[in-house]
Parts: structure tokens; sequence; C-alpha cells
């Protein structure tokens, strides 16, 4: 039985989208080929599913794509907070898990024609455990595409440092995927790219643009990243926020600050704010701007007030334990991780990636 093709999703850079990129390759190559799998052969953001505690990005991709048979095999390494210390201390051997790690994408191999496999971080991330992305990559024997953000000067200067540990290991980086293009300047960010990078080996390859509604987060987001529950209408804990608002101006020039669909963070004493807010959220016109409000500070909300906030179902958020300030940091601080319950999201990513990724390329690519 001949083995899988594989295919090693690596990135200049933590947050250059190689999860959208493997969800995005997953579907296209579930079109093409009938056994199609998936691996991440370390992370540390965990979750249990299935009754395992695995990466949350293999739950995810689980989730989406019906792998949950494979589970045993996609999360191979599952780090915690001491696993260096305890590989430093010779508590944890490094071959251990290397072995582990190709184990899992053996028997992966079996069953697969087609398997994706996720590096994590940066290349170099793993380095003090010996597994790096580029060490396993080498381990595995699986040719590289390597995801970048947009830009020229910094998508060259980065590569010319991830490349020094791909090629310290032999591994073959086949192409560059550069995400986050600006729409109406792919064509030239792509042929500037290419002219730039010329000489070497590996090919330049256009992948998404830049897409709010991929970058920001969901009302469920929010919730989760505050760890603080949903009220009013959860049907719209879908909604992509596209702004976070400070409703500190008066109430109606935070009403004509809304120009695109908002979040607003406003203190309970606030009560005619929230009770206009919770009025337009009625009217079809703001209905589509105001996703839902986070109401901050521990003073009570007045009776009358709740009592409108309850009637109009606008979703909100109480956090009786938080400043604005702090809710406003940390909302924007948080990159969305893309999850299973974000229909949205993923429909628009395999949407997408019919439209800008060329999968015969990239196949083609991993062949030779």
């Amino acid at each position: 039985m001949s083995k899988a093709k594989k295919l090693f999703i690596a990135a200049i850079d933590k947050n250059a989208g190689k999860t959208t990129t493997s969800i995005a390759l997953m579907a296209l190559a579930l079109k093409k080929y009938d056994r199609v799998g998936y691996i991440k052969p370390f992370g540390g953001q965990t979750v249990e599913y299935r009754g395992r505690v695995v990466d949350k990005d293999v739950a995810l991709m689980a989730q989406v794509f019906g792998l949950n048979r494979d589970l045993d095999f996609m999360s191979p390494v599952v780090l915690s907070s001491d696993t260096t210390h305890k590989v430093v201390d010779g508590l944890i051997s490094p071959q251990d898990l290397q072995d582990r790690i190709v184990h899992a994408c053996n028997q992966l191999e079996k069953k697969c024609d087609f398997l994706l496999i996720e590096g994590s971080g940066h290349p170099g991330v793993g380095s003090v455990m010996q597994i790096s992305n580029a060490h396993i990559a080498r381990l595995l024997n699986a040719p590289v595409l390597m995801v970048t953000g947009g830009g020229l000067g910094n998508v060259v200067d980065r590569l010319a440092m991830t490349q020094l540990l791909f090629e310290k290991e032999q591994v073959d980086v086949k192409a560059i995927l550069v995400n986050m293009l600006v729409p109406e300047k792919r064509d030239r960010s792509l042929d500037y790219l290419t002219r730039a990078l010329k000489d070497e080996t590996f090919k330049v390859i256009g992948g998404f643009d830049y897409q709010p509604i991929l970058a920001n987060p969901t009302l469920r987001r929010i919730s989760a990243v505050l760890d603080l529950p949903l009220h009013g209408n959860k049907r719209e804990s879908q909604r992509i926020i596209h702004s976070v608002q400070v409703g500190a101006a008066s109430t109606q020039r935070v009403a004509e600050l809304i120009q695109e669909p908002s979040i607003i963070i406003l203190t309970s004493s606030r009560d005619e704010l929230i009770v206009t807010l919770s009025h337009l959220y009625k009217m079809p016109h703001y209905k589509d701007l105001i996703v839902g409000m986070v109401i901050s500070g521990a003073t009570a909300i007045n009776s009358m007030t709740q009592q409108i906030l309850d009637d109009t179902n606008i979703p909100y958020i109480r956090a009786e334990k938080m400043i604005t300030a702090e809710l406003y940091h940390t909302i924007n601080k948080d990159v969305s991780k893309i999850v299973a319950e974000d229909r949205e999201k993923l429909d628009l990513i395999k949407k997408l990636a019919e439209k800008r990724f060329d999968f015969d390329v990239i196949d083609e690519l991993i062949s030779t």
C-alpha cells in the first residue's frame, strides 16, 4: 500500500493564518482525494474533546471534517506549562516525543491518500524539546508550505531567518503562501514578491486576501475570552464584531459613531445609553450595526433599565468585576481563533479557498 502524500504547513510567524490555510486545504483536498487526514504534531493550547486532551486545532478539524475516528493519532504530543522544564531536567526524553510524533504520522499515512501536517507557532517553536517545526518536517519527510503575511520587505526579511532552520534540517520548502493581501494590491504584491524571490527554489503562491470577518471575533468568542455568559438573543452569538466602541461620549454621539457592526462597552450607571441602544437594536438599520453590549461596573442595573434589556432581547455581557478600560484592553488584544461553532467563518473560508487557492498547483509541487 502506497503512503499518503504529505504537506507540512509552517509559517514565518504565529497568527499568520496556518489554521485558516489548513481548513482551506482540507476542504480542497477532500474534493480530490477520498481519504484525507490531519495531524498537529504538538500543541500547547488544549481542550478536552471526546474524553481526550487534544490541541484546540485538532478538535476543530475533527469536528469540521468528521475526523473523530483518528483522534488517537491527531494530537500525539500535548504540552503542559512545565513540559520544557521537564525536558531540560531529563524527566521527559526528546526522543520519546519524536517517536510519538513519527508513530502517529505513520498510522495516519496508512489510512490516508493525503495528510495535512500543521505546525505550531513560528518554525523555531519547540526547539528546546528538539521538536521544532523544521525538525519535525525532516522526521516526517514532509515538504513544506510556508504561510506568510502580506507585504514585501517584512516577508523577505523574515524568510531569510526562517529558511536557515529548514536548510539546517535539509527540509524542502516547496512554496510560500501569502495571506492577508490587500485586495486592490493583490496582483502587484505577488508580482513584487515573486521578483524579489526569483533566485529561490520555492514558488510564490497567493493565499487569502485580508478579510475582517476572518480577523475579527464573534460575540461567542468575546463571551469565552471574558469567561462570562451571553445574555439576550443567544442566536446572535456568531455575529462578527468589526469594531469595539467605548460608550463614553453622550448618548447621541455614541449612536452616531456606530458605523459598522460593533460591540459597545459601557458602565452599568449609563441608564440612558443602555436604554437607547436597546431600542435602536429593534430597528433594522441599527440592528445590523449593534452586535451587542458589554456592561461593566459593580453598580446594579436599574430595574426599569433591566426590564428594557430583557424586552428588547439585545445581546449583552455583564462584567461586574471589570472596568471599561480593562475590558477594552482584554477584547482588543485577543486574536480570534476559529472554533467549530463559527459556521459563518468556516463557510467563508471554504468559499474563498475555491476562489483564491490553486490546489492543483500545490498538489503538483509536493508530488515532485
